[in-house]
């Protein structure tokens, strides 16, 4: 039987990228000694509040249909939360309410790219991305974010790859697996070149709440110059501590929201009000628990930059935002998919940077999210392959 061509464009992507984390578990799975830092995700359990609250909705039965574009309730919270945040004005009509943030991510691009066009994204990148581009029959061009520049998109770089065929820039900020922020300087040249060449941007802000103390964040929507071209996607996953409700959100014109909600329809025809209030609550009263989080986790990179660096030839590159930090192995002699291997035969599993673009070869990601005494055992593991490898590297 033919299958669609979509599933041609994307054979291939995702499970290479997974090799090290795959053999991990099953390392674990067979009774080894593994600490598991390859995948993020929060670690504290979703607020008792917002489990209450989905379980108060769901007695009072909020299990029917909702409507496509999302409940009034939730609308007019992130309205508010936008227009205070941002400063300017957001009603319901800017907003469409989706399963997560990649749902989010995937309707949007559904809605600006197409076969012929291309979408600029910065390399590195997170795992997806190539994924949603490829999926709307787009080509994705990778723009280098350079380790000089902190792994921030710099406009020069971003000219060089425009052609008459770009349609969208899709930016992360806070990024993954980088932790990179970028100023309103750099946003304001970015979006001065999506403006010169009609270009959308589509902004990645599930980081915000994880910004680390000294740094600040700008999204593109805040900038009335580019205001009619800027879609962002957002969720509770990462803030909130609760991946697992599929709760996001995209935000932008009144006018592509509009054009963009049939393709949200033939999708899923609204989402579950009972998350959906769960949601306007977490909204409305913020984050319990993003502080702590970022706290946590700007403490344990810092703590890996510091003994890794005074102890051995590893480099790390300290994120600003999120929940991952960068080390390289260069300085052994190995890139970063050698160099995750040999930590996974040491007992620490972590991602080659190769997993998220050409532009991390001689990186690895680790997650910062696991309990302090396994992050400072996992630190203690690299510093013995470090101090066992560096001879041999400093011989050849």
């Amino acid at each position: 039987m033919k299958l669609a061509y979509i599933t041609t464009r994307l054979a291939g992507l995702g499970g290479a990228k997974w090799a090290v984390h795959f053999a991990a578990r099953d390392r674990i799975e067979a009774g080894e000694d593994i600490i598991e830092m390859t995948i993020g995700e929060p670690d504290v359990p979703v607020p008792d509040r917002l489990v209450a609250a989905s379980i108060e909705a769901l007695n009072a039965g909020r299990t029917k249909y909702s409507n496509g574009q999302g409940e009034e309730g939730l609308l007019q919270a992130l309205a508010d939360r936008y227009t205070a945040r941002i400063g300017r004005p957001f009603g319901p009509e800017n907003f469409l309410c989706l399963p997560g943030t990649q749902t989010a991510l995937y309707t949007v691009m559904m809605g600006v790219a197409e076969t012929g066009d291309e979408v600029l994204v910065g390399d590195p990148m997170y795992a997806t991305y190539e994924g949603v581009v490829r999926a709307t029959g787009a080509t994705m061009v990778p723009v280098p974010l350079r380790a000089e520049h902190g792994f921030r998109m710099q406009a020069h770089d971003l000219a060089a790859a425009i052609t008459p065929k770009s349609r969208a820039i899709l930016l992360n900020s806070p990024h993954n697996p980088t932790g990179a922020i970028l100023s309103r300087e750099e946003l304001q040249a970015i979006g001065a070149l999506a403006r010169q060449h009609n270009l959308w941007i589509i902004s990645d802000e599930v980081y915000e709440d994880l910004i680390f103390d000294g740094t600040a964040f700008c999204s593109p929507l805040a900038l009335p110059e580019i205001a009619d071209r800027v879609i962002a996607v957002a969720s509770i996953s990462k803030s909130h501590a609760a991946p697992g409700f599929r709760s996001g959100w995209c935000v932008g014109p009144a006018a592509f929201c509009e054009a963009l909600l049939p393709v949200a329809e033939t999708m899923l025809f609204g989402n579950q009000p009972f998350i959906a209030d769960m949601t306007e609550l977490a909204v409305r009263e913020g984050s319990p628990v993003a502080a702590g989080m970022a706290a946590r986790f700007s403490a344990r990179a810092t703590r890996l930059r510091d003994q890794l660096q005074a102890e051995s030839d590893l480099a790390v590159h300290m994120p600003a935002a999120g929940m991952f930090a960068l080390v390289s192995a260069k300085a052994l002699g190995l890139e970063g998919e050698a160099y995750a291997w040999a930590l996974l035969d040491q007992g620490v599993a972590v991602m080659p940077g190769s997993a998220f673009g050409d532009g991390l070869q001689d990186w690895v990601r680790v997650a910062l999210t696991i309990p302090d005494d396994q992050f400072d055992q996992a630190i203690d593991r690299m510093l013995t392959h470090a101090k066992a490898t560096q001879p041999q590297a400093v011989a050849s």
